[in-house]
């Protein structure tokens, strides 16, 4: 397979940068890689206006950091100020401690941040970086532009269009599957599948996060049972909704689901978000108490993303400790973030709590989780995302690759021992 054929989508490019030099060699590294249509900028605010005049947002935006008028920095603020929502490879020959500063901007921005390059760009390196993390496809319609409000979602509850989806979690010492978590999706008529980071917002401007909460642990532990019937014996973790946490019946309400369709209690495990009991309120304090006396397991989701982590550690008796992605993917590249990673794992482990990394999506996030300790992980390496009625079947060929994880663990574990 040539280079161009690989990228037979990659039709459009805006290269924004200040150097005329560098900006020509980025627009024939993009020919050559089969973009047709090339699109120039000088600096952000020349690129904003051009991004303006177009009918079609181009497939890939390449960045430079260093610009007058407006850097890279700002124009990704401006991006996100402006609701523009294209994918952004930055480029830059600055010091790679600072690229990856500027890349986590761009994510908590909520931006589409492709990739961190060094200049001068390299074909090959372009080329794996595309082929590897481009979101192929990604010029879609926004959730905004297609005209769905608090009317449709409700509609969307009510007829059944809010479907749960499960993603694996292997242990990472044996790669066994031991659960899933839930998440949830709106299956649209006319659009499709619609997935949450779309949809979630509006749910929670509209007051409906309970009722959909609700209704995706209802459908988890009713998929749950079924599992178990065919001999599948499954944690399922579903993200429990903070304006939940409000509510003292809480703990009955699930118990009553919990009990309805005859599931353990202890292999539910309700993920809560460390911003959900941040305040000093008694009411969620007290919710949570009574969920783990019934038995439920408590996780607290995205450790490490709020200021307030280990206060909600030492006050609440989770029972699971999950750590963010973004202090997962890629660690072994970035000393400070495997640090963070390290020192997460080993909390778990002086708690006497269960470790879940989330974010795993390739053999050296594996193998440096099976290094550090890590109890379970989940990611694309694992497996994306499926319906309930597809999880049996992975789970198949799934046990045929347990094998080739262990494998890449053990030629990694040998490895380290002949350097050392």
């Amino acid at each position: 397979m040539t280079v161009t054929a690989a990228f037979g989508r990659l039709e459009s490019v805006l290269v924004v940068d200040d150097s005329v030099v560098q900006r020509a060699h980025a627009v024939a590294l993009c020919r050559a890689l089969g973009a047709r249509t090339l699109h120039e900028a000088g600096n952000g605010r020349e690129a904003l206006a051009l991004l303006a005049g177009l009918e079609r947002l181009p497939d890939l935006m390449i960045l430079d950091l260093e610009m007058p008028t407006m850097d890279g920095s700002q124009t990704l603020e401006a991006l996100r100020n402006q609701s523009i929502d294209l994918p952004v490879l930055l480029a830059s020959s600055r010091e790679i401690p600072l690229l990856d500063m500027i890349r986590d901007i761009g994510g908590v921005l909520g931006l589409r941040i492709v990739d961190v390059l060094q200049k001068p760009l390299v074909l090959e390196v372009l080329s794996a970086s595309l082929r590897d993390k481009w979101p192929r496809g990604a010029s879609k319609a926004s959730f905004a532009t297609l005209g769905l409000g608090a009317a449709d979602l409700t509609a969307a509850l009510e007829n059944g269009q809010i479907e749960a989806h499960y993603q694996p979690k292997v242990a990472v010492k044996t790669a066994a599957m031991v659960g899933v978590e839930t998440l949830a999706r709106w299956r649209h008529p006319v659009h499709g599948l619609i997935p949450p980071s779309e949809f979630i917002p509006l749910a929670e401007r509209a007051g409906l996060m309970d009722a959909l909460t609700l209704r995706i642990l209802s459908e988890a532990l009713l998929q749950g049972a079924d599992w178990q019937a065919h001999g599948l014996h499954l944690s399922i973790a579903v993200n429990i909704s903070p304006t939940l946490l409000t509510r003292p019946s809480l703990p009955d309400e699930i118990t009553e689901i919990q009990q309805s369709f005859d599931f353990p209690a202890a292999q539910l495990m309700l993920e809560i978000t460390e911003s959900s009991v941040i305040s000093n309120d008694s009411v969620p304090l007290g919710v949570l108490a009574r969920l783990r006396i019934k038995g439920f397991g408590l996780s607290i989701d995205d450790y490490g993303t709020g200021f307030s982590s280990l206060q909600q550690m030492a006050r609440i008796p989770f029972s699971e400790l999950k750590v963010d992605r973004s202090f997962v993917h890629e660690a072994h590249l970035r000393a400070n973030r495997e640090v963070i990673l390290r020192s997460a794992l080993e909390l778990a482990s002086r708690l006497g709590i269960k470790s879940v990394a989330e974010g795993v999506e390739t053999l050296e996030d594996w193998r440096l989780l099976q290094k550090l300790g890590c109890d379970t992980a989940q990611g694309y390496l694992i497996a994306k995302p499926m319906p309930g009625s597809e999880l049996r079947e992975w789970h198949k060929g799934h046990k045929l690759r347990k094998p080739e994880l262990a494998a890449a663990v053990e030629s990694s574990n040998a490895a380290r021992q002949g350097t050392a």
